[in-house]
């Protein structure tokens, strides 16, 4: 069983886990959430784009496609389009959970600099 769970870590890209100091935990915790977010938005940007450019080479080249393939193809990019919003908006609205993270990640080393309060 171990094995299966190792394969499939490695498949997935799981990190191994990583023995931080307690003074660094914060720092590493958000530089393991930005690795995932960058990976979330290249993978919805990727699969986005490809049923774009599938859409425009159908076009382009008259290919007949089927009425049900239609509207299957009409329904998945409509599914991308909620997605690439969400991915917008997560990198252009701030969110007080990520300004209280680097907060502490400040606050590790026993200084603060940054005040989360005043805007």
């Amino acid at each position: 069983m171990s094995k299966i769970k190792d394969a499939f870590n490695k498949f997935i890209g799981a990190p191994e886990p990583v023995q931080v100091e307690d003074k660094n935990r914060f720092y590493y915790m958000l530089q393991q959430m930005q690795s995932n977010r960058w990976k979330i938005t290249g993978i919805v940007l990727f699969l986005f784009f490809f049923i774009i450019f599938g859409i425009n080479m159908a076009v382009m080249f008259k290919i007949e496609i089927a009425e049900n393939w239609k509207e299957m193809l009409l329904i998945l990019l409509g599914a991308f389009v909620g997605n690439l919003n969400k991915v917008v908006d997560y990198w252009f609205n701030s969110e007080d959970r990520d300004k209280m993270l680097i907060q502490k990640v400040d606050e590790e080393d026993g200084t603060t600099l940054s005040n989360t309060l005043n805007p």
